[in-house]
């Protein structure tokens, strides 16, 4: 079976499904990462928040969220099982994300290491390096109307 992807609510989804996108978060931020911090933050329940998988035969394989804010759109959650990097999962999963977004304006905060990726996506960095959890991130924005 080939991989499939989706997008939903959590209020929509199955919860086996949420709690496999859950432990794959976990499993990469906090155990592969050692990045101890609230995980369940609050925001997946928030109004308008969206979490995108892709899967193959059941098993979550990569996994983001989409939220709403003020001004736009954030991205955040990026992760990919270990077994399934290199595979673009998480790159359709960016595209399919910005287009929901509609042209809005779209903010992360991302890995350093992964600045490029998200250029490639039309993200520029817009503030200075922080450290969170011990992992260097870079904030960067994909401004309103910018095309893919």
């Amino acid at each position: 079976m080939p991989v499939s992807f989706h997008e939903a609510s959590p209020a929509e989804m199955d919860p086996v499904r949420l709690y496999s996108i859950l432990k794959l978060r976990v499993d990469v931020f906090v155990v592969e990462q050692g990045a101890a911090y609230e995980e369940l933050d609050g925001r997946d329940v928030e109004p308008g928040a969206r979490l995108y998988w892709a899967e193959d035969e059941g098993d979550v394989l990569a996994t983001l969220r989409l939220l709403t804010e003020a001004d736009g759109s954030r991205i955040g959650r990026v992760a990919t099982a270990a077994a399934a990097r290199g595979r673009g999962l998480a790159a359709e999963l960016m595209r399919r994300a910005i287009a929901a977004s509609a042209g809005q304006r779209i903010v992360l905060d991302g890995q350093l290491q992964l600045e490029r990726w998200y250029e490639g996506f039309g993200f520029a960095r817009s503030g200075e390096v922080f450290v969170e959890d011990g992992i260097p991130h870079v904030p960067m924005t994909r401004a309103a109307g910018v095309s893919a």
